[in-house]
């Protein structure tokens, strides 16, 4: 009998600085399940999953086993954590009724803190033009994260 999930694929959000920083983090793992991190609304999403809402996945975490099944929002994290070694244990505990109010907390923080370094982003992204005019910078030109959240792809 083979398992039921042998991949994950997981749809972050690149220009969100906790995004980019948890991708780091799971990168850093013990993984029991093979974790593939893609940029959400990329070309390789797009390319890999066209049936999907890629507006909605960069608003929320996207999972995708490799059998095609889709796990977003609240099951989204607790897959990722069932993927790690060191976690897979307490990823039991969170998809349980006790677990499910944790799981309920950290997410509303994640979307506070999105929404509130979103907000401070948009403002940084109005940079000095020639002779000091304002310019809006497109996203391309403001970095999502400092060097502490990077990883080599």
């Amino acid at each position: 009998m083979s398992p039921a999930v042998r991949a994950l694929t997981v749809l972050y959000d690149a220009d969100c600085s906790l995004c980019v920083h948890l991708r780091s983090w799971l990168l850093r793992q013990s993984q029991l399940v093979p974790l593939h991190l893609v940029p959400a609304g990329s070309a390789e999403a797009r390319r890999r999953y066209p049936q999907l809402d890629h507006a909605r996945t960069r608003r929320e975490i996207t999972v995708i086993g490799d059998r095609g099944q889709i796990y977003s929002g609240q099951a989204a994290w607790i897959v990722c954590l069932w993927a790690l070694a060191e976690h897979r244990p307490k990823a039991h505990w969170l998809a349980t009724p006790a677990g499910a109010p944790f799981v309920r907390v950290t997410m509303l923080a994640a979307a506070k803190y999105r929404e509130a370094t979103g907000a401070r982003a948009a403002e940084a992204a109005v940079v000095a033009g020639p002779a000091g005019a304002p310019v809006v910078a497109g996203p391309a030109e403001v970095a999502p994260c400092d060097d502490r959240c990077s990883v080599p792809d």
